[in-house]
């Protein structure tokens, strides 16, 4: 499943939102540099999906506040 992501860095706390089915704003502590906020949200969003980081996958969007994920489902 492919989902999109709007991430807001810097945030006082860490929470991710459903705004769509496919459509999710997540708020990260880190800052946006060297691909840490990246991974805070591939940490968050396994915790949510309840899959290993290593099913997710940034497709689109590594520098961008916009971002496209691939999720593969746990068998």
């Amino acid at each position: 499943m492919k989902i999109r992501i709007k991430v807001k860095p810097n945030a006082k706390k860490e929470e991710i939102k459903k705004i769509e089915d496919d459509y999710f704003e997540i708020r990260v502590t880190v800052v946006p540099e060297k691909g840490k906020a990246n991974k805070k949200v591939i940490e968050i969003l396994s915790k949510y999906f309840k899959v290993p980081k290593s099913n997710i996958t940034l497709l689109k969007g590594e520098t961008s506040k916009e971002k496209l994920f691939e999720i593969i489902p746990k068998d």
